[in-house]
């Protein structure tokens, strides 16, 4: 044989080399690869190792239609819907003719309650697909969402008539039977669907949820137990399996099961995390938190360990870890919107607010479907006082995911602040319908229903809450104030103890309580409940703030120094706490002490802006302006356009000779929040008038004198004074001499009364 050149060897070697490099970039055979790669874990119910796959498969080649759809497919596995939906969004404009994205796009707007957007999409399956069960299927589901069960039934019977062995039909009608409270035809049609094999969703982990919800726990338990030894390596079946044991109350049992799950799944993301968001769920942060230090430190590379474990950090006000380890995953995922979302959430723990809202507005930009990032960014901007804004977020996050109990809670604050009691009912329904076996939103329903004086309504709900949670105070609570509302003052203080005891804590307990007695003409009485409830919780700083606020009411100012300063060593951040011993102190005469605490204040609490406009106050009572226009200043910067920082700086520039146009453009802010309030029309005129714009400035202050007797404030001086110094620069000396001569008729010792003498001795005749 003929020997071969060591140099053509080579050369015939490198050839192959490149050759098998070319292929290994090949974007068609990597892209092959990573699908490939994802289906296997799928296969396996290794859900997120797939969606890494299919990720990585779609970043090769963006336009790779069938790795859409299956990520689409994986994301609807984890139920995981606002990036199903994205995805499924994607596959569409890549392959318009995908009638299964169609189908899915479909349902996954039905369950949001987008009916319309929905139909869209049933009417072109009708047109293309009319013989498809599936498409009757979901156009069932639209009419069942619409509360149309007659019609919903008649359509899933047409899938049936179409294809009379596929069992996601007779799953589909056991659903809607069930809604009908028809169960023993739905149980026929469940069993039905899992001799049929049906696929849309598991049969068995249906009818375990049909057996759960009748209380039928032991068939339950089987229904899973199969679905376990059937499918050993998919983790949703020990979910259901868990979530029947806390059903049933056994807690321990759910305990032991899952610590069995991650001994059983050490490779499985979604199980070995199972026993963590079990005891997060369960409200054991700290069993949750130890649980997920010990998961990060054995799978330090499961990004999603990581996550939960800052989010964990976060709820337990451990922010500098968090942030530490947050950024380690934005390090290496620089574009996560989970991770960022946390970051936002992190900058808003750490005071820093401007930041926070900036994170959060970029995350909802490059993915408007997520409702946490919508929620954050929610509350960052009310930490802003842009309430009207971080409504909106909350409505967002409301409708995007439902079921965010959360967004609900807030909204039902932001209902109650603004004084819109249906829109309290609304969010309270919401609330009770997500946690139908909890007080608060019988709690918070009963409290719009009182103050709309629907008594009926709001005593069936009160007594609701206080039926559900026996234990709990919210619904005494209700029903004291109730019975305050009805002068029946016997009735509520029996409610309102009874509600302090089970919570000797309850600082709302109390305060109805003790105002019950102050109506009553009781003071004593107050003051001893108070102490009372003192004595039973001694590190209450609510509770000081409370017999403080009674002391103060009986002028009794020294006591009522004590008590405040009480809860305010309790607790520094005790804001209201804070506010009153400043306000008692300078009631006293005692301006200096008050704007010392004022400034304590603002040490405690450096990112609390109120405290900073009470400080510009204090120093504007001492006459020390350029003080308070730093404080002002300082408010500001910490929560653009509030009012009453705008307001008051506004005023303190005025009277300082700064930026007129910089004083009339915070007037107006102030103005635009504020319209109903003489001080800030008072202000605003005040700006016009510096300004030169007289008959503005005359509209304005007649204005704040009409607005301060409409608030039944007394007669200011200060009003009058302006409109009178305004009409005689509008050479309208009669009306000028009307309001100068009323404000020394109201003050004869008033501050600029020499001024007044003088402009009124410079008036014609």
């Amino acid at each position: 044989m003929k020997r071969i050149s060591v140099f053509r060897l080579l050369l015939v070697l490198g050839c192959m080399a490149l050759f098998l490099t070319g292929c290994s970039r090949d974007p068609n055979v990597r892209k092959q690869k990573y699908y490939e790669s994802g289906q296997r874990f799928s296969t396996k119910g290794r859900y997120r190792e797939a969606v890494i796959q299919y990720r990585n498969a779609t970043e090769v080649d963006p336009s790779f239609g069938d790795a859409h759809y299956q990520l689409s497919q994986t994301y609807l596995k984890l139920q995981d819907w606002q990036h199903a939906y994205l995805e499924l969004l994607r596959t569409l404009e890549l392959q318009p003719d995908n009638y299964k994205a169609h189908l899915d796009v479909a349902n996954l707007l039905i369950a949001d309650g987008q009916v319309k957007a929905a139909q869209e999409h049933t009417d072109l399956l009708m047109n293309k697909l009319p013989n498809d069960p599936d498409t009757h299927v979901t156009v069932a589901n639209l009419y069942g969402k619409e509360g149309k069960y007659d019609l919903a039934l008649a359509e899933t019977q047409k899938a049936i008539a179409l294809g009379p062995d596929r069992g996601n039909s007779y799953l589909n009608l056991a659903l809607i039977q069930t809604q009908l409270n028809q169960f023993d035809a739905a149980e026929v049609n469940y069993k039905k669907a899992i001799a049929l094999k049906a696929t849309g969703a598991n049969p068995h982990l249906a009818l375990a949820a049909f057996y759960q919800a009748r209380g039928r726990y032991p068939e339950a338990e089987q229904q899973v137990q199969l679905v376990i030894q059937a499918e050993p390596g998919d983790s949703n079946a020990r979910a259901s399996m868990a979530k029947l044991y806390m059903a049933q109350g056994k807690r321990t049992e759910a305990e032991a099961f899952l610590t069995q799950v991650k001994r059983d799944m050490p490779e499985n993301s979604d199980a070995y995390r199972m026993l963590g968001d079990f005891y997060f769920a369960v409200g054991d942060l700290d069993k949750a938190v130890a649980e997920y230090a010990s998961l990060h430190n054995d799978h330090p590379k499961d990004v999603q360990v990581s996550k939960n474990y800052v989010q964990l950090l976060i709820v337990k006000n451990r922010v500098d870890e968090a942030n530490k380890l947050n950024e380690e995953v934005l390090k290496s995922k620089p574009k996560d919107d989970e991770a960022l979302t946390y970051r936002g959430e992190i900058q808003l723990a750490q005071g820093k607010v401007n930041d926070a809202v900036q994170t959060l507005q970029s995350v909802v930009s490059s993915d408007p479907g997520n409702a946490v990032a919508h929620f954050q960014l929610g509350n960052a901007l009310n930490q802003r006082a842009e309430l009207e804004q971080a409504a909106k977020e909350w409505h967002e996050a409301a409708r995007l995911k439902p079921q965010m109990v959360e967004a609900q809670r807030a909204l039902a604050g932001y209902a109650l602040q603004k004084g819109d009691m249906a829109g309290l009912e609304q969010a309270a329904a919401q609330i009770i319908s997500l946690q139908p076996g909890l007080p608060d939103g019988y709690a918070l329903r009963a409290l719009s229903f009182r103050l709309r004086g629907q008594a009926a309504a709001a005593e069936q709900d009160a007594r609701k809450a206080t039926e559900v949670a026996p234990q709990s105070a919210a619904g005494y609570l209700q029903m004291g104030n109730l019975r305050t509302q009805q002068q029946k003052f016997s009735e509520a203080e029996s409610w309102f103890k009874q509600a302090l005891s089970r919570d000797p804590n309850s600082a709302d307990s109390l305060l109805g309580l003790v105002n019950g007695y102050l109506l009553m003409k009781q003071p004593d009485k107050a003051i001893t409940a108070a102490n009372t409830q003192i004595a039973l919780s001694p590190n209450n700083s609510a509770f000081y703030d409370l017999l403080g606020s009674v002391q103060e009411t009986r002028k009794d100012y020294g006591a009522a120094q004590t008590s405040l300063k009480k809860a305010v060593e309790l607790n520094k951040n005790n804001t209201d706490a804070y506010a009153k011993l400043c306000h008692v102190q300078a009631v006293s005469g005692s301006v200096d002490e008050a704007i010392a605490t004022a400034n304590n204040a603002v040490r405690d609490n450096p990112k609390e802006a109120s405290f900073y406009i009470l400080l510009g106050s204090l120093y504007e009572n001492k006459h020390d302006l350029e003080k308070a226009k730093s404080a002002y200043q300082s408010a500001l910067q910490l929560r653009r356009d509030d009012p009453t920082a705008s307001n008051n700086l506004a005023y303190v520039l005025l009277e300082t000779g700064g930026n007129a146009d910089l004083a009339l453009q915070l007037a107006q802010t102030a103005r635009r929040a504020l319209p109903g309030s003489s001080n800030v029309a008072d202000t605003l005129g005040w700006a016009f008038y510096q300004k030169g714009v007289y008959q503005s400035a005359i509209d304005l202050f007649q204005e704040a004198v009409k607005l301060a007797a409409k608030n039944k404030e007394p007669d200011n001086p200060l009003y009058h004074y302006h409109l009178g110094l305004a009409y005689a620069k509008a050479d309208q000396p009669a009306l000028a001499r009307q309001h100068l001569e009323r404000v020394l008729k109201l003050d004869p010792k008033y501050s600029d009364a020499d001024d007044v003498r003088k402009q009124l001795a410079q008036l014609k005749s």
